[in-house]
């Protein structure tokens, strides 16, 4: 069978604009604008609505320039009323061609929200249509509530087309306005328009608020639907329209009948510039463009990929721009860690790897990531706390901050099998614990390293859950050395690197 040719119609600067809490400015619509059809190379792009706004109005004029320089504007489309002239007024000043015409796609939307007659509607929208067409501008045509129309007034609908195919019109847009649909209603729905009028064009609109857009979309395809309405991420209204990422995977993995013409290796970059643009963050399991989707948590899988790629699918990361990568954690394995040293350009012999796993397996029982940045810190602090043997132990410790009060400490530690307890304050809270030790070391009659230097450092690019590695440098007679410690605690960190030292003055 031949391949069929699908539009795909991205509304993010429209539809997808209406989420709750967004507003894109002029310099991003164009932005994004420019992403979307140079880039990602979407056929067609729904920039706004007519007559929001000033500043709505001033985003048009700059994408509808933009794109007249490059042989764009024709694939440049704006929302518009049936409002005898207003919005294409609108349009004209704003430079753009092409309006998406809203009309009302339900017996009960026209009756109890315009309160006319089929008659009296068609009529307006064969004015609005002429009008347009005298100016120059081409028109596509919104059924608003279609897939309540076709449940609940089908005669309504047919009739509606009856009318539109006697209109100058470039396409039908079958919008899913509530997202009510399910697969199989999608598929009945547009197999019996596209049966009755397999001439003219139709677009699909789903959206998603019973998480079905992706299903309604395969199965509006499946029944000949010749176009898509899509927008970054699933922006949009309420649970928001059918998302473009996962969309186009399924399309390119599992219809092979259908083409498109969607550049996939752009999606995960537009979807993080929508991203922040929006304010509205990708969850991190959202399919294609999550964060986590292409990482492999559980030490079986980074196995099962090590030996021919086991737990791959044809859902590469690469395909979109991305690398596949492999969480640190407490179900971590030693197939993770080797993974991730790989990406590091480094090697541990077979026991060195076993005790980073464990310290490993540790962290993550405090900490839900560990990330590939944090494995040097780990094995220089594995391999500096296995390079001694243990004398001393920080059993445990109490730290008090308060506002208008001085930070204190009681500490707990065995030396050579010998606890002591004591209690100080400081200037902050390691200088609190650093003076209960000096109070146990005394009563030893031995004294403590002169701390000379004390740096904190965490992986470039990590944020406040980071593990921190702190260095210590101290001074003990004329000698020099430094400890490290590690944990996701800066203080604690310290008090690591500190029982390092302990156990070096002891052996």
């Amino acid at each position: 069978m031949a391949s069929k040719r699908i539009e795909i119609m991205d509304t993010t600067l429209r539809d997808g604009e209406q989420t709750s809490g967004v507003s894109f400015s002029a310099s991003e619509k164009l932005t994004i604008a420019k992403l979307l059809l140079e880039e990602l190379k979407v056929d067609r792009i729904e920039i706004a609505s007519a007559r929001v706004s000033e500043g709505e109005f001033q985003a048009v004029k700059n994408i509808t320039k933009w794109a007249k320089e490059n042989q764009y504007l024709d694939r440049v489309e704006v929302l518009t009323f049936v409002d005898k002239g207003v919005s294409i007024n609108w349009m004209i000043e704003a430079g753009a061609t092409v309006q998406n015409l809203l009309t009302k796609g339900s017996l009960n939307h026209l009756t109890y929200q315009l309160k006319k007659t089929a008659d009296q509607h068609f009529k307006e929208i064969s004015e609005a249509i002429a009008l347009a067409y005298s100016k120059g501008i081409k028109t596509n045509v919104y059924l608003e509530d279609w897939s309540n129309g076709m449940r609940n007034s089908k005669d309504y609908v047919f009739e509606f087309l009856e009318f539109l195919k006697t209109q100058n019109v470039e396409r039908i847009m079958l919008p899913d306005t509530l997202g009510i649909l399910t697969p199989s209603e999608s598929y009945e729905f547009i197999k019996e328009i596209k049966n009755t009028y397999p001439d003219l064009h139709f677009d699909f609109h789903a959206h998603n608020d019973y998480d079905l857009s992706v299903s309604n979309v395969m199965s509006a395809l499946t029944a000949g639907a010749d176009g898509l309405h899509l927008t970054v991420n699933g922006m949009g209204e309420r649970a928001g329209n059918a998302p473009m990422a996962s969309t186009i995977a399924v399309i390119n993995d599992f219809m092979p009948d259908i083409e498109i013409g969607v550049n996939e290796k752009v999606l995960f970059t537009v979807s993080k510039l929508v991203e922040n643009f929006s304010g509205i963050m990708i969850p991190a399991n959202k399919p294609v463009i999550g964060a986590n989707v292409f990482t492999q948590t559980a030490g079986i899988h980074a196995d099962g990929d090590n030996k021919k790629n086991l737990y791959f699918s044809d859902l590469m990361p690469e395909r979109f721009g991305r690398t596949r990568k492999y969480a640190l954690g407490k179900a971590s394995g030693k197939a993770n860690i080797q993974k991730n040293l790989q990406e590091l350009g480094l090697q541990l012999n077979d026991d060195d790897l076993k005790k980073v796993t464990q310290r490993i397996i540790e962290l993550g029982d405090k900490k839900e990531v560990v990330t590939k940045e944090d494995l040097p810190y780990i094995i220089s602090d594995v391999l500096d706390s296995y390079s001694y043997e243990e004398h001393t132990k920080v059993n445990s410790y109490v730290l008090t901050h308060a506002k208008g009060l001085k930070p204190s400490t009681t500490v707990s530690i065995t030396i050579d099998g010998e606890t002591y307890e004591e209690g100080a304050s400081g200037d902050g809270q390691f200088d609190a614990f650093m003076k209960a030790l000096h109070k146990i070391y005394n009563k030893r009659a031995k004294s403590l390293p002169d701390l000379i230097d004390y740096a904190v450092r965490i992986p470039p690019g990590s944020h406040s859950d980071a593990l921190c590695e702190t260095i210590i440098t101290w001074k003990n007679g004329k000698n020099e050395f430094k400890t490290r410690g590690l944990d996701s605690d800066q203080t604690v960190s310290a008090i690591k690197a500190t029982e390092k030292m302990l156990n070096i003055i002891t052996s």
